[in-house]
């Protein structure tokens, strides 16, 4: 795309703000179906006979639909544009409400959420393929920032408010009050999205081509850097916040399940802040030409020292250490809009896809290698606290490799910029 035609695809400022509000709000909803079932399993579990075994499977079936979807997603987004995608995806998302609502069984409980995961795949890669058109690059680091912000309320949203709304509307009737919010969504996307014009793209490759696919994103030396600690650091961060605080803050912290609760609500609380506070400062970084890579790269670490001193602490270790773990690792949510910047415009919604799945990826393996991790340290006869601090401590031993696996590509994309200067 020519320097010209990027700028003339760039919004007015009142049309980009009220699609950025549309997009933020869809997402805030998706970020809250994500999380929700943490609220809803003793209620699942007394009317349902569901075990815990049941909990978990039903929880990561929003991943798996949330998976299958990411790569065929990218090619789509990149042909038909965000809105069209994202429409034809909601509507999955609508019939999943729909479907959860009238469930009366483990397995069709299970059928809605991997459906309503898939129908909500596409609440955070469709609106930032836009943004990578649609705003400039300084300002597509502010958005992303606060779009993970709404998602931060979301999952706020899904904790307290939920639990308060149950004894009114039963949860039945709160995923046919989503499945209504989703159909209003649709209609707001449809009336404030702009199409995406064939144009401004480059021309199609063939239909063979690898760069019709995904090879030129898994051959681009910016995206594999960022692959490590995107699948370690950033998967790691949401597995914690959506997981594994709230059983250690019981298990090993000695709180009591009230306490937990609302000790991930500060955390989630903390997210949003910390997500709020990126999208003030990143346009300014982003003038000064402070790169995501450099602040990654700087910043990151913090998160590595907090994540050892939990293990050591232990019972010591409450929820305000994890909300600074959570906090501090939000540097590596500055690779998602980086790898969409260092790619061609017209792969915008492949690189984010794949990288999507990447992180996902991540948060699954790591939200079931972390609990197999603790079963598996029974073997030396530990306590369960200990159990915990020994898995969080393996934890933190893959993120600090993960970081070294950065660190060396990192070194290496600020060379080859060096030299590019020079010459």
């Amino acid at each position: 795309m020519s320097v010209s035609s990027a700028h003339d695809e760039l919004l007015a400022p009142r049309v980009a703000v009220t699609v950025f509000l549309v997009f933020a709000g869809t997402y805030f909803l998706s970020a809250l179906v994500r999380a929700i079932t943490a609220t809803l399993s003793p209620t699942l579990s007394a009317e349902l006979s569901l075990t815990p075994g049941h909990l978990g499977l039903l929880a990561g079936g929003y991943f798996f639909g949330f998976a299958l979807t990411q790569l065929p997603m990218g090619r789509w987004l990149d042909h038909h544009g965000p809105k069209r995608v994202v429409l034809a995806f909601l509507a999955m998302a609508v019939a999943g409400s729909v479907a959860f609502a009238l469930a009366d069984s483990f397995y069709s409980l299970l059928a809605a959420r991997v459906l309503t995961g898939m129908g909500l795949s596409a609440c955070l890669m469709a609106p930032l393929t836009g943004f990578r058109r649609w705003f400039s690059p300084a300002v597509q680091l502010r958005t992303n920032s606060w779009m993970l912000m709404t998602g931060s309320m979301g999952m706020v949203a899904s904790t307290l408010p939920v639990q308060w709304l149950l004894p009114v509307i039963g949860w039945r009737g709160l995923f046919w009050a989503l499945a209504l919010l989703f159909v209003l969504s649709m209609a707001a996307l449809a009336w404030s999205v702009p199409a995406w014009t064939r144009h401004a793209n480059a021309p199609a490759p063939a239909a063979g081509s690898p760069d019709g696919g995904y090879g030129l994103i898994w051959r681009d030396h910016y995206f594999r850097t960022m692959v490590p600690v995107g699948f370690m650091n950033y998967g790691g961060m949401v597995a914690v916040q959506a997981l594994w605080a709230g059983p250690w803050m019981v298990k090993v912290a000695g709180y009591t399940p009230d306490e937990a609760a609302m000790g991930l609500f500060a955390i989630n609380l903390s997210m949003l802040a910390s997500f709020w506070t990126w999208g003030v400062v990143n346009p300014h970084l982003a003038r000064r030409g402070i790169r995501p890579e450099s602040l990654i790269g700087w910043g990151l670490p913090i998160s590595l020292v907090v994540i050892v001193a939990i293990a050591w602490l232990g019972p010591r270790a409450g929820w305000l250490l994890w909300a600074l773990f959570c906090v501090s690792s939000t540097f590596v949510a500055l690779s998602q809009p980086a790898v969409a910047l260092a790619l061609p415009p017209q792969a915008a919604g492949r690189a984010l896809s794949a990288y999507n799945l990447v992180i996902f990826a991540g948060v699954f393996v790591l939200q079931w290698g972390i609990g197999l991790a603790i079963d598996a340290l029974d073997v030396f006869g530990w306590s369960e606290p200990d159990r915990y601090r020994g898995a969080v401590a393996l934890f933190a031993l893959c993120c600090v490799t993960a970081y070294g696996l950065f660190w060396r590509g990192w070194r290496r994309i600020e060379r080859d910029r060096a030299a590019t200067l020079r010459a």
